[in-house]
C-alpha cells in the first residue's frame, strides 16, 4: 500500500502520454500521405520565421488588445506548467514539492510567486476572451465558420484554462507546508483564508485532490488538442 499513489500517477502518465503518441503517430502518418518537399534551404530564415511566428505570436499582435491578452494566456500557461515537471517527479517519487529541496527557498519562491500572478492574468484574460465570444459579440464572432463547433471548441478551450488556473492556485492555497514557508505564495495567501475552517486532513484531502486534477486536467487537455483547432499551440513551431 506504500507505493500505491506512485503506482497509481504512473499508470495515470503512461495512458495520458501513451493516448497523446499515439495520436501523434497518428498526424504524422497523415502527413506523410503528402508529397514530399525539400525544406533543408534558407535555413537562417525558416529559423527567424518560426521565432517571430510560434514562439513570438507575431501574428496574434496584429489586434493588438487580443494580441495582448493572447500572449498573456500563451505564455502564461506555458511557464506556469514547468511546475508540472515537479508534479511528474513528486507523483513518480512519492515526494512532496521537490523543487523546495532542489532549489533554495527564495528561489523556489519566486518561481511559484510569479507562476500565481501570470495564474490570475491568464484567469482575467480567458474572462476577456470569454466576454468577447459571448456577450460582447463581436462581428468576427457571428460569422458562419464561428459559429457552431469552432465556437463550442474555443469555449472549451477557455474553461479548461480557468480550471487549470484554479486548481493550481487552490492547492498552493490549502497546502500548509507552502503557506508557512510564507515564499511565493503571493496570491494564495489570500486564497487561504476561504479553507480556515477546515481540519488539517480536510485542508490534506482538497490539496491531493487539487493536485491530482490538476495534472489528470494537464494530460486530458494535451489529448483534447488533437481535435481541436487549438493544436496549433504544438504544430505552429514545425510549420513555420
Amino acid at each position: 500500500m506504500e507505493y500505491l499513489s506512485q503506482v497509481l500517477f504512473a499508470l495515470v502518465l503512461v495512458v495520458g502520454v501513451g493516448f497523446f503518441v499515439k495520436n501523434v503517430l497518428r498526424l504524422r502518418r497523415n502527413i506523410k500521405l503528402g508529397k514530399v518537399v525539400d525544406v533543408s534551404d534558407h535555413k537562417p530564415q525558416r529559423w527567424k520565421n518560426m521565432a517571430k511566428i510560434a514562439l513570438g505570436q507575431t501574428k496574434m499582435v496584429v489586434r493588438p488588445i487580443a494580441g495582448f491578452l493572447h500572449i498573456i494566456v500563451y505564455i502564461g500557461f506555458i511557464i506556469i506548467n514547468i511546475e508540472v515537471l515537479e508534479i511528474i517527479i513528486d507523483g513518480l517519487l512519492g515526494t512532496h514539492r521537490i523543487g523546495l529541496k532542489v532549489l533554495n527557498e527564495s528561489i523556489y519562491g519566486f518561481l511559484i510567486g510569479s507562476f500565481e500572478v501570470l495564474a490570475v492574468l491568464v484567469l482575467i484574460a480567458v474572462f476577456v476572451f470569454w466576454m468577447r465570444r459571448n456577450i460582447i459579440k463581436l462581428k468576427r464572432f457571428l460569422s458562419k465558420e464561428m459559429s457552431g463547433w469552432p465556437k463550442n471548441d474555443g469555449n472549451i478551450i477557455l474553461y479548461f484554462e480557468v480550471v487549470l488556473m484554479c486548481l493550481f492556485l487552490v492547492m498552493n492555497a490549502t497546502d500548509t507546508s507552502f503557506q508557512m514557508i510564507d515564499s511565493g505564495n503571493v496570491v494564495s495567501q489570500f486564497i487561504a483564508p476561504l479553507f480556515s475552517g477546515l481540519s488539517d486532513s480536510s485542508l490534506h484531502l482538497v490539496e491531493r485532490s487539487a493536485w491530482w486534477l490538476h495534472i489528470i486536467g494537464i494530460l486530458v487537455f494535451l489529448n483534447y488538442l488533437y481535435y481541436s483547432k487549438h493544436l496549433h499551440i504544438l504544430l505552429a513551431f514545425p510549420n513555420t
